[in-house]
């Protein structure tokens, strides 16, 4: 009798303390580069492009319509953003590499630093999954992009380990001052289902098994942040204007409603970006990329 009313103590307990579990979470509005000095025009000559994704990238380069895809190297797509035909457009020659490939094969956040460390020259050279350019030739802007499970941060450790990978990155972006580096935030997720029963959110409780809804959100959002702040980020002492960053989470977010995916697939079951928000993603993506392109001298 004693134990069960120690039980009932604790999980009622747990109940009261539920909805303040995200208060040390802090989220907070962050300065992001500013490029509006720079003209939103085509460069002057073609660019060599290599987008590194997996499924989302492929539909965000894709056209809308049927699915014709192989290996998440997509022509057309349901889910389709258009934006190859708007990077050809601008003078853009687009390259990728997606999964079954040497370099596209592994794209987590943790995958980025000894990619990029141990085969940078195959990067800077490949054309179409393993296929490389001519001998002479090489990518001059390199995009590279995780996919939404990079979002589902667990514990404040997790953010703080996706930092330090971001890091690592800086110095070896910093031996290629004349190639254009840019990180796109991984898209948000749609919000991950977690029960409201207070009985059996008290036993995933005891078992190590609840997750906290808002503060995975919150700490997607903080991660983000951080990646985007000029103040106090990811490139906040980066002396170069090789490295820049696409939010593609926070206008997947309808930039800042929420922290979770504000044009999901399948009804609000499915992750993968809808076409809308991907054609959305990619009215702002070439101003914004031809900006930076300016911005490093093109």
């Amino acid at each position: 009798m004693r134990y069960l009313v120690f039980v009932l103590i604790v999980f009622c307990a747990g109940c009261t303390q539920q909805p303040n579990q995200t208060s040390s979470v802090e989220v907070k509005k962050v300065k992001a580069l500013d490029l509006s000095q720079y003209s939103a025009t085509p460069p002057s000559k073609h660019l060599n492009l290599l987008f590194i994704h997996h499924s989302c990238g492929g539909h965000w380069l894709a056209d809308k319509g049927p699915e014709d895809c192989k290996d998440c190297i997509c022509k057309t797509h349901p889910n389709g953003g258009g934006l190859r035909k708007l990077l050809e457009e601008n003078n853009y020659t687009v390259h990728e590499a997606s999964y079954n490939s040497i370099i596209g094969d592994k794209t987590d956040i943790h995958d980025w630093p000894p990619k990029f460390k141990k085969q940078m020259d195959r990067i800077l050279r490949t054309k179409m999954q393993d296929e490389l350019l001519p001998e002479g030739q090489k990518n001059d802007i390199i995009m590279f992009k995780s996919c939404f499970p990079n979002n589902n941060f667990p514990d404040n450790r997790s953010v703080q380990k996706a930092m330090e990978a971001y890091n690592s990155l800086l110095p070896i972006f910093e031996k290629y001052p004349n190639t254009l580096f840019v990180a796109v935030t991984a898209p948000p997720l749609v919000p991950p289902y977690e029960t409201k029963n207070p009985l059996k959110a008290f036993i995933k409780k005891m078992l190590g098994r609840y997750r906290d809804v808002p503060a995975i959100g919150q700490r997607a959002r903080r991660f983000n942040n951080w990646l985007k702040d000029v103040d106090s980020g990811w490139l906040s002492s980066y002396p170069l204007k090789n490295v820049v960053v696409f939010d593609y989470y926070d206008i997947l977010t309808r930039e800042g409603k929420s922290n979770w995916a504000e044009y999901p697939t399948r009804n609000g079951k499915d992750s993968h970006p809808s076409s809308e928000g991907n054609t959305i993603a990619s009215e702002k993506f070439i101003p914004f990329l031809n900006k930076a392109v300016h911005r490093l001298g093109y």
